[in-house]
């Protein structure tokens, strides 16, 4: 596995482990919870628990983000398509970009 891929991979674990903290451990196994997982659609979550999210991932990852800044540029229907993924992939990308 390349660098940039287990990076990716241990976004998306911590972004899981985030998403279970906030829906709880019993919603969580009855979810099919992947990459492609779309919060709204797939996951399920509200808007006060994407706030939630938003705010674990501003603490964790906020100094080489803008998540706030990211969220506010999207189309409603952008927004309502989130996935895992576009979050993992705009942290790696951050990360990474001065390399």
């Amino acid at each position: 596995m390349d660098p940039i891929e287990k990076q990716k991979e241990e976004v998306y674990e911590q972004l899981k482990k985030y998403i279970i903290e906030i829906i709880g451990e019993d919603i969580a196994e009855e979810l099919d919870i992947s990459p492609k997982s779309i919060f709204t659609k797939d996951l399920e979550m509200d808007s006060i628990e994407i706030v939630s999210l938003a705010e674990k991932v501003k603490t964790k990852y906020g100094d080489v983000i803008d998540f706030n800044g990211w969220l506010s540029e999207m189309e409603m229907e952008q927004l309502i398509k989130l996935s895992i993924e576009d979050i993992v992939n705009l942290i790696v990308d951050a990360l990474n970009k001065d390399k």
